[in-house]
């Protein structure tokens, strides 16, 4: 499963998507924020588009979405952070 886990990467990263897998590895919490930011707005704009809500109204539902998603991975991201202490004391031992 790794190894076809891997081939799929290499592929990726030679093929037309290249530049922004690269990307993506470089800055993943930001890529995860993109990503999950679109998701969430998609499946808002979906649910809502019947409401009648008004253009402001509209932008301030965007903004507090992508904020919430821009918090979401911040949170996650707590965990990194944890595994990276482990393995510096690990190191330091």
């Amino acid at each position: 499963m790794v190894e076809f886990f891997n081939r799929t990467m290499d592929n990726l990263r030679k093929g037309p998507v290249g530049p922004v897998v690269r990307w993506a590895e470089t800055h993943p919490r930001l890529a995860a924020w993109i990503v999950l930011a679109l998701g969430m707005v998609i499946l808002l704009v979906i649910e809502a588009r019947d409401v009648g809500l008004l253009p402001g109204q509209w932008v301030a539902l965007i903004t507090a979405t992508v904020l919430v998603a821009g918090a979401c991975i911040w949170i996650i991201s707590w965990e990194d952070g944890d595994e990276e202490d482990e393995e510096s004391e690990e190191d330091d031992s």
